[in-house]
Formats: structure tokens, sequence, C-alpha cells
């Protein structure tokens, strides 16, 4: 098997392969010269998950650290431990990109193109099954509108993706672009050393606040051991968030009255609220902007920041000036506007000589595409932590892996749903950066298996425990006259 990306999907990826697929060979590429994926990648101040480490650690290592809303170090730290721990980091390729991907049904194997991304040469390995684990993030580059006017600007202009390590904004007037969770980071981050800092919205997003370390955890840390401890919490986590969800889908208005109360509670009196934390849109129709503690609000309590909700006009030498007329003056001006999204990397596909399109295909259990045998691919979930489908992704893999060798198939190939059944987007989501990238992702129907769950409780019984031959997937038995090879080989 190839798997692709050693983030924190890939690193699980290869782990729940050796536990349950112990006589499989693999090999991990990465396009980075660094394990572990985003939580390598960024490096802005306060960089830190947006889901409790509980959930967003992995089912078969528990979380042992206090902070359950954890930092990007931390979380780097914890991924790099498991590789090291399973031995997942001795099977790691660093700099190697794999940018091309070709099926022969006949050998029923994919010959991949590999890149070295320090020289530029290309090699080509062979795989019986490709396990994508990149994200659908881009990560050579974010999401930067056109500002008019940005040359003019005297200071520096940074994304928050490509953080310059020598930036020095201790003193300095600073303004954040954007209202997402990148943003809501970086404010009461950098308002600690900063003069003070703005964060600039065209509009808000819904902002909870949770404890930085989980209380019920906290009690119990000292009275249950971590392997009776992190599932008992997990379960509880789930449990809650995953409640949230369904009240903010089935009573929209009063989760908003309670978002917009538990946001006034924290700020000044006569703050407005409405202005600058009471989004037009449902809640769950965006991501939740989740900050530990309250950090953001205390920040803005202080005074040390302060949200304005407007419209850039043009960028100027000193600053932005805004469609209300209003100047903001600024020394450093981080664009905190957005990701671009990337299916399986950037990899082309084909399928027996014909290219394939991933956002013409329909995703089968939200891990296979129809039509790209052999292949699978982790898409976490948008409404609760990303590992939860992460290791429900990688337990299905290799169910898949050990039926296919039981029964003698040789490739698996998802199939397309009846034309007749309409095609809805991939991610349910209203966010720009899905809606930018919507024709690059995978379609789905309101049928099993071809519909994407955000149920964690529903994934767990369909794809842990559920069939594994259904009418969304045929099994092609291997030829006579194949020989056996290995499951991985390199051509020199």
């Amino acid at each position: 098997m190839l798997i692709v990306g050693a983030g924190l999907s890939g690193v699980g990826a290869a782990c729940h392969l050796q536990m349950d697929c112990p006589d499989r060979s693999y090999t991990i590429l990465e396009a980075r010269s660094a394990s572990g994926g985003t939580w390598d990648l960024f490096r802005y101040p306060g960089i830190r998950s947006d889901s409790d480490m509980f959930t967003l650690g992995y089912r078969f290592r528990p979380w042992r650290e206090k902070k359950s809303i954890a930092d990007g170090p931390s979380i780097l730290r914890y991924v790099r431990e498991t590789a090291s721990e399973h031995g997942v980091d001795a099977n790691i390729r660093y700099n190697r990109r794999a940018i091309a991907a070709r099926f022969s049904t006949a050998d029923a194997r994919w010959t991949v193109d590999v890149e070295d991304t320090e020289t530029g040469a290309v090699q080509q390995l062979t795989c019986s099954f490709l396990f994508g684990n990149t994200g659908y993030y881009r990560y050579d580059e974010g999401f930067s509108p056109e500002f008019p006017g940005s040359e003019r600007f005297q200071g520096e202009i940074v994304h928050p993706q490509h953080w310059p390590e020598d930036l020095d904004y201790a003193g300095k007037r600073v303004v954040v672009i954007g209202s997402g969770a990148t943003a809501v980071t970086l404010v009461p981050a950098m308002a600690e050393d900063a003069e003070h800092v703005t964060m600039l919205q065209r509009s808000p997003s819904y902002v909870l606040s949770l404890p930085g370390s989980d209380p019920i955890a906290g009690l119990l840390r000292d009275v249950l051991p971590p392997r009776l401890l992190y599932p008992l919490i997990r379960w509880k986590n789930v449990t809650l968030a995953t409640l949230m969800y369904k009240l903010c889908r089935r009573r929209p208005q009063l989760m908003r009255n309670l978002l917009r109360k538990g946001v006034a509670a924290r700020l000044p009196e006569g703050y407005d609220v409405d202005a600058h934390f009471s989004p037009s849109y449902l809640p769950w129709d965006q991501r939740l902007c989740l900050v530990p503690d309250g950090d953001l609000f205390t920040t803005i309590s202080r005074g040390d920041a302060t949200v304005v909700t407007d419209r850039i006009e043009t960028f100027t030498e000193r600053g932005i000036r805004l469609e209300s007329g209003r100047e903001l003056e600024a020394d450093v001006i981080v664009t905190a506007t957005g990701l671009n999204l990337l299916m399986l990397g950037g990899i082309e596909l084909s399928v027996d000589g014909a290219a394939v399109a991933p956002g013409e295909t329909v995703g089968y259990k939200g891990i296979m595409l129809s039509g790209v045998p052999n292949m699978a691919l982790t898409v976490g979930y948008t409404n609760a932590s990303w590992t939860l489908k992460g290791d429900l992704a990688a337990d299905y893999v290799c169910r898949l892996l050990n039926h296919m060798r039981d029964r003698g198939y040789a490739i698996a190939t998802p199939t397309m749903p009846s034309a007749s059944l309409a095609r809805r987007p991939f991610l349910d989501l209203k966010s720009g950066y899905v809606q930018r990238s919507e024709h690059l992702m995978p379609k789905q129907v309101d049928k099993d298996p071809w519909q994407l769950h955000q149920n964690y409780v529903r994934d767990l019984r369909a794809l842990r425990h559920g069939p594994l031959e259904d009418e969304g997937i045929e099994f092609t038995r291997a030829r006579p006259d194949r020989r056996d090879e290995p499951v991985l080989a390199a051509a020199a």
C-alpha cells in the first residue's frame, strides 16, 4: 500500500494498517521534509486545535496532557510520538510528492509518479492500494483575495499559512483581516505583544467559548487510568458535540440566541454584539469558531483588541481605508482570509488510460470514489473532530483489505449511483473556501452508501461493523495467471 501524507491522518492510517493488517507492507509519501502535516506547516502565533484532543486524538492512543484544547506544538509532538512508538516513521519517505497515479485493471495495480521535491527527479512506485491522507487544503498557498492598493502599504502583509519566523510585531499596530478560526486564534495571541490588534471582518462568525481543560477529565484523572478515562471523555464529548449540531440544525433560532447570550455574557455591558458577533447565516451553515476560556472576549474586554465590521475600500500607505470612510492605521496586516481546497494533494488520477476528475465522481461511504478502484481517502467531519472520521476510514480500509484477501479479490471498485438520484455537494457548508472549490470536490446523493454522513455514531456502525459487500461496490477476483507480487515495488 501507498499512503500519501504523513500528517495526523496518514500516521493514524499507518498505525491502523500495522495493527489490523500485519501482512501488508506500506510506504508513506510526504511531500514536505517533516511529518505532522498541518501541525508542522502552520506556525502562526497561538495556533491550536479547534476540537478537543479527546476526539482529535487517535482512538488507540490516549491524550494524556491536561489541556484538551491544545496548542499546535503539543499536537505535533503527539503525532510524532505516535509515529515513533509504532515504528511508522521508519516507513516515511520525505520530500516525495505523488503527482500522478494510473490504475491498470489488467494488473490490478497503481503506478504512481513520485517527484523528489528537492531535485525534481521523478520515479515510479507501484502498489495494489492507494490511500490518500492529504486532507483537502492546498499546502503551498492560502486564499488571498486581491486587495486594491495593497502595493502601496508601507508595512508588512502576512498570510498565516506562510508565517515569517522573524516577524516582529511587538509594540506595533496589527490588523487581522478575517473572522474565522485562524483570526480568532491570532487576535488574542498577537495582542500579548502588539500595541493593539484590530480584527477586521466583512461579516461576523459564530464564536463559542469552551474550557481549555476538560473539567470532568480533571476530576477523574486521578481516579481512572488513561485507558478508561480516555474513551469515557471521548464518548462524552462526541455525544455533546452531536447533540449541539442536531440542535443547531433542528432549532437554529434557539441556538442562535444561546450563542449570542454566551458571547454577550463575556463582553462589557453595552457592547454591540449584534454588529460584531451575530452572523446572518444559521449556526453550522459554517463551522463554529472555538475560543478556549473565552480568550478572545477577554482580550477585547481589556481593550487590547477591537473588532471592526466593515468592508475594505483600499489599502493605503498607512493601513486600510474602509467603505465607511474610516481608516485603520497599521504596521502589520495579517490576511487570515482562508484556505484553498485541493483534493488528494493534486494527484492526477486515471483508470485504464481514462482521466478521472474527482469533481465528477460520487463518494462511496465518504471514503472511496465511484469508478476509482483500490483507492480510499480520508475526509474528516466538518461538525466534529477530523480524527473521529480518520480512525473510521482507516478501520474500514483495513477491513476491506482483509476481506479482499480472504475472498481472493484483487479489485474493489465503487459504482456510480443512478443518474436519477440528484447530486449535491460533498461538504454541506456555506463557507467561502467550500463554495469556491465545490466543483473540485466529489458529489454525494441522499441514499446510502453514497451519502456522506456527518454523524460519528452512524458511521461507526456502518464503517466498523457494517457489510463490506453492497450495491455500491463491485469486486473482481485476481486473474489465475497473475503472479503474487509485493505490495510495494519501486522502479530504479
